[in-house]
């Protein structure tokens, strides 16, 4: 069982995404040491990217925040090193396959390593073209993140047996974003992969409540939330501490009542 595993061991994950460096390197540190403290399982660092097509619009202006105060991936790189030094859980960078390969894919590979980021999320890479990283996530012992969606229909199957760390299962169609009701019949995705797979399945993609956050936990492994905290982040700047560290306990004590 890996480091990514265990954090679903006998209980429900709560895994938040945050971007890094938005407003500011600084406040990305901070907010996940925070986050750590007040009950999130995993954190997800967003790597911001000027075409974040899976993304609505809250993380795109993220993104634009992040590029335009002169976050690189080496700053985040070096941020995570730091951060390592007071976080035990798991920390996961989610990425566009162009920043990797601009980076040089063995060079990204090696430093997630080397500052402890446990996985990673690429969610324009389809399943059928993973050997693109396959191969530097196994050599450097980075979890390549899986993700299955309402439309993935026959593939679900066969995605989640070469899984690994956790399955991120998408509850919508359509980009990240805060939805009042989600309807995908997360039920039947979360079968499909459990006749094949042990594997956690954590669901993300609108979730934004500890209504719904409960909700989705009592049918799965854990929940993603994402766009909720960056609204969050966006709103009060540098001052965003205690505001998302209020929500995430909420969201915690939610998923943990499931």
């Amino acid at each position: 069982m890996n480091k990514i595993e265990k954090a679903f061991e006998n209980k429900k994950a709560f895994i938040a995404f945050i971007t890094g460096g938005d407003p500011d390197i600084e406040t990305t540190e901070k907010l996940i040491i925070s986050m750590a403290e007040s009950g999130v399982d995993i954190i997800e660092i967003g790597i911001p990217f000027s075409d974040p097509v899976a993304e609505g619009l809250v993380i795109q202006e993220a993104d634009e925040r992040a590029l335009a105060n002169g976050c690189t991936v080496d700053k985040l790189f070096d941020m995570i090193k730091r951060v390592r030094e007071k976080v035990e859980i798991p920390l996961l960078f989610m990425s566009y396959i162009n920043p990797i390969f601009v980076y040089g894919k063995e060079r990204f590979m090696l430093n997630c390593k080397n500052c402890g980021i446990d996985g990673v999320i690429v969610p324009d890479l389809p399943f059928e073209e993973k050997d693109e990283l396959a191969g530097e996530c196994i050599k450097y012992g980075v979890a390549q993140i899986s993700l299955i969606a309402p439309t993935s229909g026959e593939r679900i199957e066969t995605i989640a047996k070469d899984a690994a760390g956790f399955i991120y299962c998408v509850s919508s169609l359509g980009v990240t974003g805060v939805r009042g009701e989600i309807n995908t019949s997360i039920n039947e995705m979360i079968k499909r992969v459990k006749n094949v797979s042990s594997t956690p399945c954590a669901v993300g993609f609108g979730v934004s409540t500890p209504e719904q956050a409960r909700d989705i936990a009592a049918v799965s492994d854990g929940v993603i939330i994402g766009s909720a905290i960056v609204r969050i982040v966006a709103e009060y700047g540098r001052e965003c501490i205690e505001p998302v560290k209020d929500f995430t306990v909420k969201i915690s004590d939610a998923v943990k009542k499931a």
